[in-house]
């Protein structure tokens, strides 16, 4: 008998990608899986007390918000007399789970975003009309903080320095810049360098530790057989993509970063045949971004090929661009694994 043809599944690559402002607005919120977090259901590392630490720093920071006379919430200076707090350590140590419960703690109306989705808003809507829609605010968290182009630091810069003198308050994580070479390595220096004026407004919180995903994963990302493929992709129950992984990462090329949320929308799991090293370091960098907004949406990848932990060359990892990529390494390894939850 002739072989049952393989089921043709959809391209990511067809997918819709327009994202007005209104739609980046409704994203300025925790993701899917950091929606829930509280200050209560992080698990501070005993053997790192600095984890512990940040923990009293971020009820400390929300009790800056306090019932007023009149039963509503104002703002009172912090315990360090700042309205920003910035949170620094490696990756996988928890920082996003407490920027999330950082901003599950404000009142009022609150925006939680990486740096490229903020970038991304001022594009939209312009320099003016993102300080008037943001301005009120009680809360702006920048997840990711982006210290790799001067332009696009200095205008995020402006921006929450606007916001701050209105009363809004700041909360921040954020990679390290491309001169920072090593996995562990601190960035507090460098974002309180390139903000400049701002840096004054920021109390740093340090956390040191260990990448949690490697703690609870070991050896390589998940690569499956070309038949292990197939019959795990007819399985899925939910919408799912199939695609080459040399055409995926042409066509992220064509889309902006703070659009890949909607390549994702709604999707299951996504299917990448044949993966294969990376020699082009932007192509590598796109894809560190398409990783992140997978991992913050919870969606499965399939493989075929090389394990996708490896697919950024022995020169990328040894330059600047090194945490960046070692962090979604980690991250690939959860999605492939099946480990999300």
């Amino acid at each position: 008998m002739p072989p049952t043809p393989k089921t043709d599944h959809a391209s990511i690559t067809t997918r819709r990608t327009a994202l007005s402002g209104t739609e980046m607005v409704d994203h300025l919120v925790p993701p899917r899986q950091f929606q829930s977090a509280t200050v209560d259901s992080y698990r501070p590392d005993p053997e790192y007390p600095s984890q512990a630490a940040a923990v009293d720093a971020v009820r400390a920071f929300a009790a800056s918000w306090l019932p007023g006379a009149t039963g509503f919430f104002t703002r009172r200076k912090n315990h360090a007399g700042l309205p920003g707090i910035y949170l620094d350590g490696g990756f996988g140590v928890g920082k996003t789970h407490l920027l999330a419960a950082q901003w599950s703690l404000a009142p009022g109306r609150k925006y939680f975003g990486t740096f490229i989705e903020y970038t991304a808003l001022v594009g939209e809507m312009g320099y003016a009309g993102t300080v008037n829609l943001l301005r009120g605010a009680s809360l702006i968290c920048i997840d990711e903080f982006e210290l790799d182009d001067p332009g696009d630091t200095r205008l995020m810069s402006r921006l929450l320095g606007d916001l701050v003198a209105t009363g809004t308050r700041l909360a921040a994580t954020s990679n390290t810049p491309p001169n920072a070479l090593g996995d562990g390595r601190f960035a507090a220096v460098d974002f309180l360098r390139e903000i400049d004026s701002l840096a004054a407004k920021f109390t740093i919180i340090r956390i040191d530790g260990l990448d949690y995903r490697r703690r609870a994963l070991d050896g390589h990302a998940v690569a499956v057989s070309e038949v292990e493929f197939d019959n795990a992709i007819e399985d899925i129950q939910g919408e799912v993509t199939v695609d080459e992984f040399a055409t995926l990462i042409r066509h992220l090329a064509t889309v902006h970063p703070s659009r890949y949320v909607k390549l994702l929308e709604g999707l299951t799991v996504i299917g990448i045949r044949d993966v294969t090293v990376l020699k082009n370091q932007s192509n590598a960098l796109r894809l560190v971004a398409f990783v992140d907004r997978l991992y913050d949406a919870r969606i499965r990848v399939i493989a075929t090929g090389i394990p996708l932990d490896e697919v950024f060359a022995p020169d990328m990892l040894a330059g600047g661009y090194r945490k960046k990529y070692l962090r979604a390494m980690s991250r690939l390894m959860s999605l492939t694994s099946g480990s999300l939850d």
